[in-house]
């Protein structure tokens, strides 16, 4: 098993802004990693990705020797996402527990800090 799935702060998270096609592999992840995100594939990275509807995600990750990917779909309900300060272009670097909040479905809200 690897040990990623403990989903630490030692690595980087970079959430896929745009729709992506679930049917796509290893390799087709990788292109949009690669040409699309413009970042390289290290072993301290972690990509996630999500389809149009937000009902499946897949986190790709590159270990020692090899290719990770986790899969998950919802029976209902959506994936909610943190608020990309720049809209929606390009890779959004998240943090472990912010994948974390994604992945059991709790939700983001900005709070506001009042002054006294």
């Amino acid at each position: 098993m690897s040990n990623i799935a403990l989903f630490t702060d030692r690595y980087r998270y970079f959430l896929y802004t745009h729709p992506t096609d679930m049917r796509k592999s290893f390799i087709g992840l990788c292109g949009i990693v690669i040409n699309i995100m413009k970042l390289s594939i290290t072993d301290t990275d972690v990509f996630i990705f999500l389809n149009k509807d937000k009902t499946h995600i897949k986190i790709l990750l590159h270990e020692d020797n090899g290719f990770t990917m986790f899969y998950r779909k919802l029976d209902r309900g959506k994936f909610t996402l943190p608020d990309s300060p720049h809209g929606d272009s390009g890779p959004l670097p998240i943090k472990a527990n912010e994948l974390l909040a994604i992945i059991k479905g709790l939700s983001f809200h900005k709070y506001r800090q009042y002054s006294s």
